[in-house]
């Protein structure tokens, strides 16, 4: 019988590249979203884990609209961390690994040099302490991987490319943000390393013990917002105009850290894993939404 996973949040970004790669894996997968799994209902994902006997849960399921978070924090605290206690709970019952997907935002990018994995944690916002919440949630089981990961972006979903793609049809000219810094990071790059992840962790489940615990996973490289546009629209052979802005030119409801870049060094030697540059990664999911 083949090694047994869930996929939450299946239909988001990640879960669906990781639906994309799934057959190049001697894995059976069981993609979820809200219909098939709500991860809000703790007796709901026990009985399920418990059917199915999974032996690994990758944790795709967020809630993600940041700036809609600081009005709706019940929803965003239900869905990025008592969410994440419920899928403890049903791992435990069943002796799963859970890989639990964070992110950036969980840091006030007051730093000026990448963010590891032992950096002090400041959420600005109600997304970030959410997800925060959740990284505590996932850190009291001993059998956890926590990934924060930055920026992404996918030809599922809707993303930062896919707007400045459909902004720039529309209009001669785009002001985007130049003080933010970060990588962008491709979502079918980061599900090729949770996949990585559990394919080493499966071949050395001897030293599990020693894996478990938080990883930064991004794109190699550093941007602006205005940096990441601008490449999109000279890959799409756009002649609309990126104008760069400063954040009190657009002003939103939810604090951003200015910089959120991770240091990938844990990840790499760890797990072996390779990860391409961001400029790279982003020629290969234009080429797919150009192409369709």
């Amino acid at each position: 019988m083949s090694l047994s996973i869930v996929v939450t949040g299946a239909l988001g970004q990640l879960g669906s590249e990781i639906r994309e790669l799934a057959s190049q894996y001697p894995y059976h997968f069981v993609f979820t979203d809200r219909d098939e799994l709500d991860v809000t209902t703790p007796k709901q994902v026990k009985e399920f884990f418990v059917q199915h006997r999974f032996r690994w849960c990758i944790n795709c399921a967020s809630y993600t609209a940041v700036d809609k978070a600081e009005s709706e924090r019940e929803q965003a605290f239900s869905v990025n961390a008592e969410s994440v206690r419920n899928l403890v709970a049903a791992c435990c019952e069943v002796d799963a690994q859970l890989l639990h997907v964070s992110t950036d935002f969980v840091f006030d990018g007051m730093k000026s040099s990448p963010y590891t994995e032992d950096d002090e944690t400041h959420a600005l916002s109600v997304y970030g302490a959410s997800k925060l919440a959740g990284e505590g949630e996932a850190l009291k089981y001993p059998k956890s991987f926590i990934v924060r990961t930055a920026w992404l972006y996918s030809s599922f979903g809707k993303n930062f490319v896919k707007t400045i793609l459909r902004l720039a049809s529309e209009r001669k000219e785009i002001g985007v943000i130049f003080e933010q810094v970060g990588t962008p990071t491709y979502a079918r790059d980061l599900a090729r390393a949770l996949l990585a992840m559990i394919a080493y962790s499966e071949a050395h489940s001897y030293t599990l013990s020693d894996l478990y615990g938080l990883y930064h996973y991004s794109n190699e490289g550093v941007a602006s917002w205005y940096d990441f546009a601008q490449a999109i629209v000279d890959a799409a052979g756009s002649l609309c105009l990126i104008k760069p802005i400063e954040v009190k030119d657009y002003p939103t409801p939810a604090r951003r850290p200015f910089y959120s870049v991770l240091n990938k060094g844990k990840i790499k030697k760890t797990f072996d894993i390779s990860i391409p540059h961001w400029r790279k990664s982003l020629e290969e999911c234009m080429k797919l939404l150009l192409r369709g």
